[in-house]
């Protein structure tokens, strides 16, 4: 999951997607890649002792860090260990993706929790996936961000899907995700499927708050109906072609490694 800009909801996005897809069989894992606001676990209501740093250190094995949240997913913490991927040598990165590569072996999905913006450490895991989830609202700001990190990721072969958050009415979501597909087919010749809209819903601010995951326990909540589409249509879409768990983080390596020689 990426967006362009903060505060356009991502991380609920992914957290609630997470147990939703849960919830249909799916064996799922997040890893929260958000630098500067690492907050999956808060939203979850976790406390997790150790994250991704300690593990870059050597002062702890992957599977220590992963802690299992509600629904049975589980959470990789990064904290700051997110940035210290990218500094490792060679021998360190190689020891890590086969840790990481065990540990997300049988998945269905592995979501990933970006920075807004377009940093390296977006574009480096986005293309390591192949595949991205833009996660706008309509104001205009968002819009624009979202273009610009569209317009990144499309050059990157990525393949890319839209989602409209907060969308005070769904013709309002239709039309902002309009623009943006039009914009984007217009200028950079890249389609960009939407796959929902995400309702405006006082219950997601309620449900921050409380630390309780929305779906789980306010199901019927405009927004929590609207997200449980979402995770059908995910459900029901045919796997990525790009190599599976083992390829993304080979695929990650080389692109941290490259990056490192610049």
């Amino acid at each position: 999951m990426a967006s362009g800009k903060g505060g356009v909801g991502k991380t609920n996005i992914v957290v609630n997607l997470s147990l939703a897809l849960a919830r249909r069989r799916k064996r799922v894992m997040v890893l929260d890649a958000d630098l500067g606001l690492a907050n999956v676990d808060i939203l979850l209501g976790l406390v997790p002792r150790w994250d991704l740093s300690q593990v870059v250190r050597g002062e702890k094995e992957l599977g220590e860090i992963v802690i299992e949240g509600p629904a049975g997913i589980r959470l990789i913490p990064g904290g700051s260990g997110v940035q210290e991927l990218a500094e490792m040598t060679n021998q360190q990165r190689e020891g890590l993706i086969r840790a990481l590569s065990r540990v997300t072996e049988g998945t269905d999905f592995f979501l990933i929790d970006t920075s807004a913006g377009i940093s390296r450490h977006v574009l480096s895991f986005a293309a390591a996936a192949g595949e991205a989830v833009i996660v706008t609202t309509p104001e205009p700001t968002a819009l624009t961000d979202a273009y610009g990190l569209i317009k990144g990721l499309s050059r990157l072969g990525v393949r890319l899907h839209l989602l409209v958050n907060r969308a005070l009415a769904p013709g309002d979501g239709r039309e902002a995700a309009a623009r943006l597909q039009a914009t984007a087919r217009r200028f950079l010749a890249v389609e960009v499927p939407l796959l929902g809209i995400v309702p405006e819903d006082r219950t997601v601010g309620l449900a921050v708050r409380e630390q309780r995951p929305l779906v789980l326990h306010y199901p019927s909540s405009p927004a929590a109906r609207a997200l449980e589409e979402v995770a059908d249509r995910l459900a029901g879409a045919p796997p990525s072609p790009t190599g599976g768990r083992g390829g993304f983080w080979q695929r990650l390596s080389l692109l941290w490694g490259n990056r490192g020689k610049r």
